[in-house]
């Protein structure tokens, strides 16, 4: 074994600057090809006592490192990399028609107050059916089938009022 690790050094130590300019040829980027090659040399490293053609080395590792930077190639494909930040602010704005539509809080003031009470809680203050069970000291199961008969009575008698369009289609 010791045979083989010096002649894993002496191919390291005459080919390494030939391979680091073939992955820079591959790469385009003197960092990108030094990575390369490290983790080129790493795996043959692993597999030396398994290379069949130890009298060309070299070919096995530019395959190596080929297979690599295609792989890493299509890993950086998947991802696009932007510039800023693309996540903004989401803002319901049917949740704001709902808030402006009194016919909506009528029907709200028409339900059960535990009825009504579950459905503030759950959708206007976004909280869990855990949490809306602590607060009104019901179980869970109280809660999810409050929160179902309101909804059914609301969706039976309240219609979102429709936002007036500007411009008529035609």
């Amino acid at each position: 074994m010791d045979d083989d690790g010096a002649t894993y050094e002496e191919f390291v130590t005459t080919r390494a600057q030939s391979l680091l300019r073939y992955g820079y040829v591959l790469t385009g980027d003197p960092h990108d090809a030094a990575d390369l090659l490290q983790e080129s040399l790493v795996r043959l490293r692993a597999a030396w006592p398994r290379v069949v053609n130890k009298h060309d080395p070299e070919g096995y590792t530019r395959t190596i490192m080929a297979r690599q930077h295609i792989s890493i190639w299509r890993r950086r494909r998947r991802e696009s990399l932007v510039g800023r930040v693309p996540e903004r602010e989401y803002t319901d704005r049917g949740l704001d028609r709902a808030e402006q539509d009194p016919a909506l809080w009528e029907a709200l003031s028409a339900l059960p107050t535990r009825q009504r009470a579950v459905l503030v809680l759950r959708y206007y203050e976004d909280m869990s059916d855990e949490q809306i069970a602590n607060t009104l000291g019901i179980s869970r199961g109280t809660v999810r089938s409050q929160a179902s008969r309101a909804l059914d009575k609301l969706r039976a008698g309240w219609r979102p009022a429709v936002p007036a369009e500007s411009g008529s289609r035609g």
